[in-house]
């Protein structure tokens, strides 16, 4: 559904008169599109010790414009704000920093920085985990770059964003795939995020089609958010396999068509479900992702036993069912990427949503919980939350609700299903293994619960 404030914000006449009211101005979000050769289209401005030394040997394959905060740094000459262009992305390593007084650092650098930016930047601040640190004080500085990133990801606007990256030791070579994502428009509506890498020996081969030679699972596939899903992971080459209810084998069987995928119309409730799905896989799948979900919103005291049972039938049981199916069945590669779509609202929470939040909530606990066995095998899993996404099913909500939805973000607009199916994507990178048992928020800086 069209988002009609951001289209008038957008325009000639729309931002006079929002300018002159002061009103919110959300600026269209730039989002990757099919022919771009690197991830940042502009100039990127890197300062910091020994992880911004690790991933400047990789700046040429993401920006053909990189400068340094000093003349000669990593090679590059000095950007500043008087002389430099616009600026596209940042990346400040604070993994240096130890104690309160280095927190100035961060002052220090971007102050002048925000006064150069151009449309849409990224912003991503590198650290080390402050659990595996022993000193007190250092630990406590890196956990302050928490409030620092999630802050300034409020105050950057123009459509920007913000991470935070804490890299752990013998995971800096995994930082290419994680910068290329995150200083790119794959990562259009993720803000205020914090993510941690740990070391991975899977790499990717080819950054064009990073996917290349696996076949993933996509449940819920027939439409919106698993269409996107389905269509982005074929786009970086992966064989994909598009899964639904056979209610609507028809739409399932014309997108795996021209996906040049397969379809299997199955109910995932059902209880033979899992050996069903056991037989249509033969050669089984290194990317599973249980997209599939239900809503069925009433109040506590008005749920009846139908709505709370099918949307955790559907939405929590069956993902904890049919993939342990398929790890005992051997049907889960090792080295598997298996993706769980929770919500904003199992991180938050949602009036009218106890069984939805439930569901998914449990969702992202099943990643954090199933993660140290999984390893063991190479296989990652983790969770994508989406906030609002514009889809037919928030189409549905009344005006009010909607547009409270679309707003209470720092990005002050609805995501779009792309935006879902590209961190998906990325969680299914072969270098993302060095990323597990973690959550995603997709949510532009939700003002509830990120």
């Amino acid at each position: 559904m069209s988002d009609r404030y951001l289209n008038f914000a957008n325009s000639a006449l729309g931002r006079r008169l929002v300018g002159a009211l002061g009103l919110p101005a959300p600026l269209r979000l730039e989002r990757w599109m099919a022919g771009r050769t690197r991830p940042v289209d502009g100039a990127l401005l890197i300062s910091g010790g020994v992880l911004a030394e690790a991933a400047s040997g990789c700046l040429n394959r993401l920006t053909d414009a990189a400068f340094a905060q000093q003349d000669g740094q990593f090679g590059l000459s000095r950007w500043t704000a008087e002389h430099g262009p616009k600026l596209k992305a940042l990346i400040f390593d604070a993994s240096g920093i130890s104690n309160a007084e280095q927190l100035r650092e961060l002052r220090d650098f971007f102050q002048p920085a925000l006064k150069g930016l151009a449309q849409c930047p990224r912003v991503v601040v590198l650290g080390r985990p402050p659990e595996s640190l022993k000193d007190p004080f250092a630990a406590s500085a890196q956990r302050s770059l928490e409030g620092f990133t999630r802050s300034l990801g409020k105050e950057i606007r123009r459509g920007g964003s913000v991470q935070l990256l804490y890299v752990g030791k013998g995971a800096e070579n995994q930082l290419e795939g994680a910068l290329r994502f995150f200083l790119s428009p794959k990562s259009a509506y993720v803000s205020g995020q914090v993510i941690r890498l740990s070391a991975c020996a899977e790499q990717v081969k080819d950054w064009t089609r990073p996917l290349a030679g696996q076949t993933a699972l996509v449940t819920g596939a027939s439409r919106g958010i698993g269409a996107a899903i389905a269509e982005t992971l074929a786009r970086d080459g992966a064989q994909v396999l598009l899964l639904d209810v056979p209610q609507v084998k028809d739409a399932l069987d014309a997108l795996a068509a021209r996906l040049g995928g397969r379809s299997i119309a199955l109910d995932i409730c059902a209880t033979d479900a899992a050996a069903q799905l056991i037989e249509a896989l033969p050669e089984g799948v290194d990317i599973l992702v249980h997209n599939a979900g239900i809503t069925r919103d009433k109040t506590l005291a008005k749920m009846s036993d139908a709505f709370w049972d099918s949307v955790i039938d559907v939405n929590l049981r069956a993902p904890q069912l049919l993939t342990q199916a398929l790890l005992e069945a051997g049907k889960l590669h090792d080295n598997a990427r298996v993706v769980l779509l929770a919500s904003i609202s199992g991180i938050a929470g949602n009036m009218g949503q106890s069984n939805y939040a439930v569901s998914k909530a449990g969702l992202i606990g099943l990643a954090q919980a199933w993660s140290p066995a999984l390893g063991k095998r190479g296989i990652s899993i983790n969770a994508v939350a989406p906030g609002f996404i514009e889809t037919q099913m928030t189409a549905a909500i009344p005006l009010t609700i909607r547009e409270a939805g679309r707003r209470m973000n720092s990005m002050g607009q609805g995501g779009l299903p792309q935006d879902v199916a590209e961190a998906v994507a990325w969680f299914a990178q072969p270098s993302s293994g060095a990323v597990s048992g973690q959550v995603l928020r997709v949510c532009g800086q939700s003002l509830l619960g990120a």
